[in-house]
């Protein structure tokens, strides 16, 4: 349908999307825009797309200081899954190569100190 009428077709995705609300199915519809969301464009296909960027990010980030050996409380677990900025996020894996802590994990930058 996206291909015949876009317009329609992200029309309908919308209403599904606020027709389903909080409802069991509307993970199941999450799930199904998951799968490729390549030929949607509506804001709720992009906020998915985003929300499951940032969750794979969250993912590997802790799945990567596990295997470094590095501590992670219930505190720092809770930050990285609740962030959805996925620059915060590949910032703090990009940190968490050489990092031997959470604390130099999640370390502010010095640039942004500054302002």
């Amino acid at each position: 349908m996206e291909a015949r009428d876009p317009e329609r077709a992200e029309l309908l995705a919308e209403f599904t999307n606020q027709g389903l609300d909080s409802t069991k199915a509307s993970q199941i519809w999450s799930d199904l825009l998951k799968t490729d969301l390549s030929f949607f464009t509506s804001s709720a296909a992009q906020e998915i797309r985003a929300e499951g960027a940032a969750e794979g990010l969250s993912h590997y980030l802790l799945h990567h200081l596990e295997r470094r050996n590095i501590p992670v409380s219930d505190a720092d677990r809770d930050r990285i899954t609740t962030c959805d900025d996925r620059d915060t996020l590949t910032r703090w894996i990009d940190r968490a190569i050489t990092a031997t802590s959470t604390t130099e994990v999640f370390a502010e930058d010095p640039a942004a100190q500054g302002q």
